[in-house]
C-alpha cells in the first residue's frame, strides 16, 4: 500500500479480494486478448483469405493463446506515451509476445470490441459474485426469521408502538425486499449481450471489405465470438458502443439492493437504540473514544452509509445514457471508468457487512418482552372489555371507563415516569367485575401478533425456500470484515 498518495477506501476498507480482482487490470487486459483470440479465430474459422492464401493460420492462434497471461505492462504503458492510445498500444505489446500474429491482432475491429466488449464480460463476472452473496444474504435471513418466527415483538408504525408482530416476522420484511433484488439481477442478468465486432460506427463497414461483400459469412461473426466468449448473443444493432442504457440497468440493479440493505439496517440500528436487537460486537472492539460503554452499531452504519453512495451512484449511468450523441461520444469513458467499478466495490462491501450483521445479530427477549409489557395493557382493553360485558357489563359504560382509565394511566406513564398501572386500575374498578388475575390472563404477548408465526412459515416455505434450494451450490458463504 502506497502512503503518499490516495488510495480508494473501497478497495483499502471494503470491497473483497474478488470484486477487486474482477475490476482489476490483470481481468481486463488478459480479456482483451481472449477477444482478440476470439476474433482472429472466428475469421480464420470463417476463411478469411487473400489471393486464394488463408489470411490468419493455427499458427498465430497458437502464439496468441500462449501469451494470454503473461501481459507485458511496461512495453505498453511505454508505448501509450507515445501514441496516447490505450487499445493500439496493447495491440503493440501484445505484438511483440506474438511476433508471428503481430500483423492481423485487432483485424477488422475498433477500439470498443476489446472495451466494450469486456465492460460486458466484467459486469457480468460481478454480477455473478454480488449474486451469490445475495442469495447468501437471503439464507442467513431466512434462519432468522425461522428461528424467532414466535418470538413476539412491538411493531412500530411512525415508530409509535402499534399492534403486535414477531422477530421473525419483521426479518421477512427485510427478505422479502432482498428477493426482489434477485429477481432483478437475475433477469437485468439473463439480457446482457456482447457488443460483437460491430467497427467504428456499428455497421461492418470493415468486414464487408474483408470478407468481399459477404454478408451472410458476416452474418456469422457476432454469434460466433458471442458464443467463444461465453454468451448466447450480441446486441442486434449498435453505434460504436453498445448502448449505455445496459449500464444504466446494471446500477438501478445495485442500487435497488443498496436500498434494501439501508432500510434493513436502519431497522437494526433503531432496535439497538431500544437494546432489543444488537449486531455483533468483538470482544476487544471500542464503541467510542471517550465512552467507553458504547455498543455503537457501527456495521450497520457503515452499511447505511455505503448504500446511499450507490444509490446516488446509479445516476451516473443514467445521465451518461441520456446524453450520448449519435454512435458514439467519449464523455462516457472517464465516468464509466468510476462509476461502474465504484458501485460494484461498495454493492460488495455492503453484502459483506448484511452478511456479518444478520449472522451474528443478537436478539434480547427479555428487553423486547419489557417493552411489550408496558404498553400491552392498552393493547388488550378491546379484549378486557369484551370479558367485563360476559360478567355483565355494559359496553357503551365499560368503553368510556376504559377511555377514561387509559389517559390516566397515560399521563403516570409520560409525566410521572412511572410503570403503567392501567391493570391495577381496572382490577380496583368493581364495574368491570374482574380480578387482577384474570385480566393478566390477556396480557399473554402470544395472543397480539395475529398470524405473524404462520406467515412466516409459509412465506419461508412456499417463497424463500424454492431460492435457496435453486441456489444451493453456492451457500455457505461467510464474510471477513477488514475493519
Amino acid at each position: 500500500m502506497s502512503t503518499d498518495r490516495y488510495s480508494s477506501p473501497l478497495s483499502e476498507r471494503y470491497a473483497s479480494k474478488e470484486m477487486q480482482y474482477i475490476f482489476s487490470q490483470d481481468m481486463k487486459f488478459t480479456t482483451w486478448r481472449k477477444l482478440w483470440i476470439a476474433l482472429a479465430e472466428t475469421e480464420m474459422e470463417l476463411g478469411l483469405s487473400e489471393n486464394g492464401k488463408p489470411v490468419i493460420t493455427q499458427e498465430q492462434i497458437d502464439e496468441m493463446k500462449a501469451h494470454v497471461d503473461d501481459i507485458n505492462y511496461d512495453v505498453a504503458k511505454e508505448r501509450e506515451k507515445l501514441v496516447r492510445h490505450d487499445v493500439m498500444s496493447h495491440v503493440y505489446a501484445y505484438g511483440q509476445l506474438c511476433p508471428k500474429a503481430a500483423g492481423i491482432i485487432h483485424l477488422g475491429a475498433t477500439s470498443c470490441y476489446v472495451g466494450d466488449n469486456t465492460d460486458i464480460i466484467v459486469m457480468n463476472e460481478a454480477l455473478k459474485l454480488v449474486h451469490k452473496k445475495l442469495v447468501n444474504v437471503i439464507d442467513e435471513l431466512a434462519k432468522f426469521a425461522d428461528t424467532y418466527k414466535n418470538q413476539p415483538t412491538l411493531a412500530f408504525t411512525h415508530f409509535q408502538p402499534a399492534q403486535p408482530t414477531t422477530v421473525g416476522k419483521r426479518a421477512t420484511l427485510w427478505l422479502q425486499e432482498f428477493l426482489m433484488d434477485l429477481e432483478d439481477l437475475e433477469y437485468v442478468q439473463s439480457t446482457l449481450k456482447l457488443l460483437g465486432s460491430k467497427g467504428t460506427t456499428g455497421t461492418q463497414a470493415s468486414f464487408l471489405e474483408l470478407f468481399n461483400g459477404d454478408h451472410e459469412t458476416i452474418d456469422k461473426i457476432d454469434p460466433m465470438i458471442a458464443k467463444k466468449m461465453g454468451f448466447s448473443d450480441c446486441y442486434p444493432v449498435s453505434g460504436q458502443t453498445y448502448s449505455r442504457k445496459v449500464d444504466t440497468r446494471v446500477a438501478n440493479v445495485l442500487a435497488g439492493i443498496a436500498a434494501s440493505a439501508h432500510k434493513m439496517s436502519n431497522d437494526i440500528r433503531l432496535l439497538q437504540h431500544l437494546k432489543e436487537v444488537e449486531e455483533p460486537f468483538e470482544k476487544n472492539q471500542i464503541g467510542s473514544s471517550a465512552m467507553a460503554y458504547k455498543r455503537n452499531p457501527m456495521r450497520s452504519e457503515r452499511i447505511a452509509s455505503l448504500s446511499r453512495y450507490v444509490m446516488v451512484d446509479a445516476l451516473n449511468p443514467a445521465i451518461t445514457s441520456a446524453t450520448q450523441w449519435f454512435e458514439r461520444t467519449l464523455d462516457d469513458s472517464a465516468n464509466k471508468r468510476l462509476s461502474i467499478p465504484e458501485g460494484f466495490l461498495a454493492i460488495d462491501g455492503i453484502l459483506d457487512l448484511c452478511l456479518n450483521v444478520v449472522d451474528g445479530l443478537v436478539v434480547y427477549p427479555k428487553v423486547i418482552e419489557k417493552h411489550f409489557m408496558a404498553e400491552i395493557p392498552f393493547m388488550a382493553t378491546e379484549n378486557i372489555m369484551m370479558d367485563a360485558v360476559k360478567n355483565g357489563g355494559n359496553r357503551q359504560e365499560l368503553h368510556e371507563k376504559i377511555r377514561t382509565l387509559s389517559m390516566e394511566a397515560g399521563k403516570m406513564v409520560k409525566e410521572e415516569g412511572k410503570d403503567n398501572n392501567l391493570v391495577d386500575l381496572i382490577a380496583a374498578d368493581p364495574s368491570f367485575g374482574l380480578t387482577k388475575e384474570e385480566i393478566v390472563e390477556n396480557l399473554k404477548p402470544e395472543l397480539y401478533v395475529g398470524r405473524a408465526p404462520r406467515q412466516v412459515e409459509v412465506f419461508l416455505r412456499d417463497v424463500v425456500n424454492p431460492v435457496l434450494e435453486a441456489n444451493k451450490d453456492v451457500l455457505g458463504v461467510r464474510a471477513e470484515i477488514n475493519v
